[in-house]
């Protein structure tokens, strides 16, 4: 049984998050608290995003071909979607989001300043 990078996650159907891939998000707990950074991949039916240069681990790979020799790389590893927020790109600070109804579509919309995302 292969679990992969995640490893064994209660999944719940038809989630919705409101931080999306490509977001700029500041980390508000955990061991790497104040980093920032853009979201590089959400998981959202687990509640998770991944952070470039957070939350990172060491792993240990394989040489891939013969005659080379194995390495040890740090990748970013899934943290909860709890521990960050999305940073305003006019102040720099963290803001929560919202959402707006413009043109018949929704929007998201920073608390803080109003302004749309």
């Amino acid at each position: 049984m292969k679990l992969g990078i995640l490893g064994k996650q209660k999944e719940v159907k038809n989630k919705i998050m409101k931080i999306h891939k490509g977001d700029n998000v500041i980390i508000i707990s955990g061991k790497d608290r104040g980093k920032s950074g853009k979201v590089i991949k959400a998981f959202p039916k687990m509640d998770k995003v991944i952070v470039e240069g957070a939350n990172l681990a060491k792993k240990h790979q394989k040489p891939r071909q013969q005659g080379k020799k194995g390495q040890v790389v740090e990748i970013p590893m899934p943290m909860h979607v709890s521990n960050v927020m999305i940073v305003d790109p006019k102040s720099g600070k963290r803001s929560r989001l919202g959402k707006k109804l413009v043109g018949g579509k929704y929007v998201r919309v920073l608390r803080k300043s109003g302004a749309e995302i």
